[in-house]
């Protein structure tokens, strides 16, 4: 188990690099949108910010995870890769407006900080948990190596 651990580490650190990226653009794009200007351009629409932020995020974290965290894996179809990145992508970022809606509508926290802790602390590290685990485990495959050992003649 500790060796799993061990080798599960460089990938997990990639892969916080890249979400660390994908993080500045989430957010600095979310609070841009919502905020920048007066009032902001989508200063009365948490959710549709959230879903635009994390859309341009979810580009920049495909590019740094394709060619970066898992370089070493074989693609197996661009199509589906793409596809499946964003498809992982989008029900993370469910998990994150779902966040956003329960403090704002449903708990009525609605300054930037209540908005900044539901979408971006609890939401995102919610979703990040589940796209690790999605991507590795349906996107970026390792390659199975088959070997096969011929058997002994009696």
């Amino acid at each position: 188990m500790l060796h799993r651990l061990r080798a599960l580490l460089p990938e997990a650190v990639r892969f916080g690099f890249v979400g660390g990226a994908g993080f500045v653009v989430d957010v600095g794009l979310f609070n841009l949108l919502r905020y920048a200007g007066e009032p902001g351009l989508l200063e009365h629409k948490p959710l549709t910010a959230k879903a635009l932020s994390v859309g341009v995020a979810t580009c920049v974290t495909y590019l740094g995870n394709r060619h970066w965290t898992w370089r070493h894996t074989q693609r197996s179809g661009a199509r589906r890769e793409v596809s499946l990145f964003f498809l992982f992508n989008g029900l993370a970022m469910l998990i994150a407006l779902a966040c956003l809606a329960f403090s704002h509508y449903w708990l009525d926290l609605r300054s930037p900080l209540a908005d900044n802790i539901s979408a971006n602390g609890i939401g995102l590290a919610l979703g990040t948990a589940f796209r690790f685990w999605t991507y590795r485990t349906f996107v970026f495959r390792p390659q199975i190596v088959e070997i096969h050992v011929p058997t002994p003649k009696t």
